[in-house]
């Protein structure tokens, strides 16, 4: 295992896979995420190449989600695809990363990720209410990289 797998003990991942769950429970929206030792590049663009390879741009709204931590570097980035960009307000992300940011710096990164899952899936529910007939489009599970 590498270290970021071990970064969050079993019951912070718990706890990470319910919110998840919980917010994609009241939305058509899909929300990941994923964790890596290290980012040797743009934060942003490791996590727009990360949204790729896990085929989040693939979903029918185009309502993905992705929270990308790089633990040994310190580093994460929140990237939503176009259709929740085109509805959101310009500084949505950053409302939530500064919520997330504030949480770590004291240490509490499963809140501060559960935090900003939460507030992710109170936005996606307002844009993309929950559809009867609505699939879950991609896995709710925590990736991770091999570096």
């Amino acid at each position: 295992m590498t270290k970021a797998e071990l970064f969050f003990n079993k019951d912070e991942k718990a706890r990470i896979l319910e919110a998840i769950k919980s917010a994609e429970k009241e939305t058509s929206g899909e929300i990941r995420v994923h964790l890596e030792n290290k980012c040797t590049e743009d934060v942003l663009d490791r996590a727009s190449y990360l949204f790729g390879k896990l085929k989040m741009h693939k979903t029918e709204k185009r309502n993905g989600v992705l929270f990308y931590l790089a633990i040994q570097d310190k580093k994460f980035a929140i990237l939503g695809d176009a259709g929740i960009n085109a509805v959101t307000p310009e500084d949505f992300w950053d409302t939530i990363k500064d919520t997330m940011s504030a949480l770590f710096i004291e240490v509490k990164f499963s809140e501060g990720l559960i935090q900003g899952i939460d507030m992710a899936g109170k936005a996606l529910q307002e844009f993309f209410p929950y559809q009867e007939d609505d699939v879950n489009e991609l896995r709710d599970d925590i990736s991770f990289g091999k570096n």
